[in-house]
């Protein structure tokens, strides 16, 4: 009795070394984040959880300047029946959807209670082509 559990002991423990040595060594592929994913497929994100309760994006106008810059006006909208405060800004990308290194400052909007606010972004160069709206709760 006592030679059978040494024994299943024994397998155990080598069926736990082995099982040890079995995962293959990297390279690892690397890992999705939505995070950074968002900011690469949508125009509009919302970047804490209180401006997910509270802000959403009615809509936006693209359009292009005298001198061929992307000009962009968002529609920001309070869901909320009270005024808030949030800091909204905008950046803007090349047409594969790379930062132009043009980003706007985060600028305070104030919402008051349910209504829509117009923001107007204009890209600094003619490089733009793209671009991702940013809000979150005022600091």
């Amino acid at each position: 009795m006592k030679t059978k559990s040494l024994s299943l002991i024994a397998a155990t423990a080598g069926l736990v070394l082995l099982a040890g040595c079995a995962t293959e060594p990297g390279p690892f592929t690397p890992q999705d984040t939505t995070r950074y994913t968002l900011e690469n497929t949508e125009k509009f994100i919302l970047l804490d959880k209180p401006t997910q309760t509270s802000v959403t994006f009615t809509g936006a106008i693209e359009s292009k300047t005298a001198d061929g810059r992307l000009e962009v006006v968002a529609n920001v909208k309070n869901r909320e029946n009270r005024r808030i405060q949030v800091q909204i800004n905008c950046v803007f990308k090349d047409d594969q959807g790379f930062s132009t290194n043009d980003e706007t400052p985060f600028q305070t909007l104030i919402l008051a209670e349910n209504s829509t606010e117009a923001v107007r972004f204009t890209a600094m160069n003619t490089l733009a082509k793209k671009y991702t709206i940013r809000v979150r709760q005022a600091r």
